[in-house]
């Protein structure tokens, strides 16, 4: 049974995530030094609903708690292409292995937000409602079910 609130990540579906998409190791991020670090940034391209701050924040902790994040909006915030997410610090390998796996589940989360709220904006004032199902990811319907309610 699923004892983690519905609206934040659960640790053991973050490692599954991570263990099917870096298998064995990241190739890339190997040939980093271990002592290497490095600063990124996340910055949108199109207008869009903020959301899966949180997921994104958990890939990290577990490969490397000491990486430090600093976001500049929150989940359900309306950001703008071109503007910047957030800001990323910490070992250059970690944030490597970590960032698609980060990455991929911001940009669905966010996505799903984003139409949501298109959604909910288009019957606004007509007495209808938008409501989540069940067609959602394998893994992630809690996480998209709380990507509806941020749209």
């Amino acid at each position: 049974m699923n004892t983690h609130h519905p609206d934040q990540p659960d640790p053991t579906d973050i490692a599954r995530f991570l263990a099917e998409d870096i298998g064995a190791g990241d190739l890339t991020a190997r040939i980093l030094s271990d002592s290497a670090i490095a600063a990124a940034t996340v910055v949108t391209r199109e207008n869009m609903v903020l959301c899966g701050t949180d997921w994104f924040d958990a890939v990290f902790k577990q490969l490397d708690p000491t990486i430090h994040i600093e976001w500049q909006g929150k989940d359900g915030d309306a950001v703008k292409a071109g503007d910047l997410l957030c800001r990323l610090q910490g070992s250059a390998r970690n944030l490597m292995t970590g960032e698609r796996t980060a990455l991929n589940l911001l940009q669905t989360l966010s996505g799903t937000a984003t139409v949501s709220r298109e959604y909910a904006r288009a019957v606004s004032g007509t007495g209808t409602r938008i409501l989540d199902t069940r067609k959602t990811l394998p893994g992630l319907r809690r996480a998209q079910k709380y990507a509806v309610r941020c749209g």
